[in-house]
């Protein structure tokens, strides 16, 4: 190879590298500036914003109300919601208390009979409330080895950490060792096992489940549990790390029930109006009944409930991060109001949102 050919290719070599290097590079989530729907509500919300944002949706309800804005989305943008999925999840469990299918107290061998693994486990002992409340004991995440380490490696690859199909999820948790069982510690696998429990009771998978009894009858027609990326509608948006990689959809698998579903501020705007009001399937998952032994904190049926020290008010609320993306709802259920953000970047607007239903408009 002679001299100018050694250098040519060297350059070449050199832009590849560099030209690589600028794909991978993190870039810096900027809020865009492109506004839709109520002003006020937008000019109001921005200066709470606390953490690195794109596109971002925002709604307010009070008094029967409805206010949504966006900043590079509008109120039909589809957003992963990651663990507020849990708070769908222990709504179908209020609604199948209600209809008589099941009780709290219903435990794991009742719903699983011939196929709970070991009769004699402990894991056949657990109430469907504890695992609703996050104290049956399992950990955070499955500790299946092959489990854990599909989970490291496609969170490096900044893909979906969550492949377990439902019976790999209901087998997970009955391999898992119990600790601490009675106090709160929140439980991914808990809430994954926990809707897969009530689609089994049932007779019908848990997208199906969640569709016939929550989302049709409330006409959430823009929310879907995908479970596998190959059931992502078309044009389905990918989101970002905080970093601002991009990161690919997290649709969970047998996890739905913890943190697969997907919405828009339209449809939880709808979801949250029908919760305030009561009318909503399973609203009386949102009563307080347990301390998570958090200042005075209480968790219900999935949602946790936090009175303020300084205004003694009570705050029902459920956050969620997947990879790409961020969501918080909040209540303040005696004063008939709420406030909703959805982020396409995994970085919490928790206080943002707090902020705003204390402060309101």
């Amino acid at each position: 190879m002679n001299k100018r050919r050694r250098i040519t290719v060297a350059a070449l070599s050199a832009s590849a590298v560099l030209a690589c290097g600028l794909l991978a590079a993190p870039w810096a989530p900027r809020l865009s500036t492109q506004v839709s729907g109520d002003e006020a509500l937008a000019e109001t919300v921005k200066p709470l914003l606390q953490r690195p944002a794109d596109k971002l949706s925002v709604a307010y309800l009070e008094d029967g109300t409805v206010r949504i804005a966006g900043f590079g989305a509008d109120e039909r943008t589809e957003f992963e919601i990651g663990s507020v999925s849990k708070t769908f999840t222990a709504a179908l469990l209020a609604d199948a208390v209600e209809r008589g299918e099941v009780t709290l107290e219903t435990t794991v061998a009742e719903i699983l009979g011939p196929d709970l693994r070991d009769p004699e486990a402990e894991i056949g002992t657990v109430t469907l409330a504890e695992l609703a409340s996050h104290r049956s004991g399992l950990p955070r995440l499955a500790t299946d080895p092959g489990a854990l380490v599909s989970s490291f490696l496609n969170s490096a690859l900044r893909r979906d950490p969550y492949t377990a199909p439902p019976a790999e999820v209901i087998e997970h948790a009955q391999s898992a060792s119990l600790g601490g069982r009675g106090t709160v510690a929140y439980s991914n696998l808990g809430y994954a096992f926990l809707g897969q429990l009530l689609a089994k009771e049932a007779g019908m998978d848990y997208a199906d489940l969640l569709q016939e009894r929550i989302l049709e009858p409330l006409g959430m027609k823009d929310t879907y549990v995908p479970v596998t990326a190959g059931n992502l509608r078309p044009d389905a948006p990918t989101g970002r790390a905080a970093s601002g990689l991009p990161h690919a959809a997290w649709t969970a698998h047998g996890g739905a029930p913890m943190g697969g579903i997907r919405s828009t501020a339209a449809d939880m705007s709808v979801y949250l109006q029908a919760l305030l009001a009561e009318t909503a399937p399973g609203s009386a998952a949102l009563e307080p009944r347990w301390d998570t032994g958090e200042g005075g904190e209480q968790v219900g049926l999935g949602w946790f409930t936090q009175v303020s020290s300084v205004s003694g008010r009570a705050a029902t609320w459920h956050n969620g991060q997947t990879g790409g993306f961020s969501a918080m709802v909040a209540m303040d259920r005696e004063a008939g109001s709420a406030v909703l953000i959805l982020s396409n970047v995994a970085a919490g607007q928790e206080e943002a949102a707090l902020a705003l239903l204390k402060e309101g408009l």
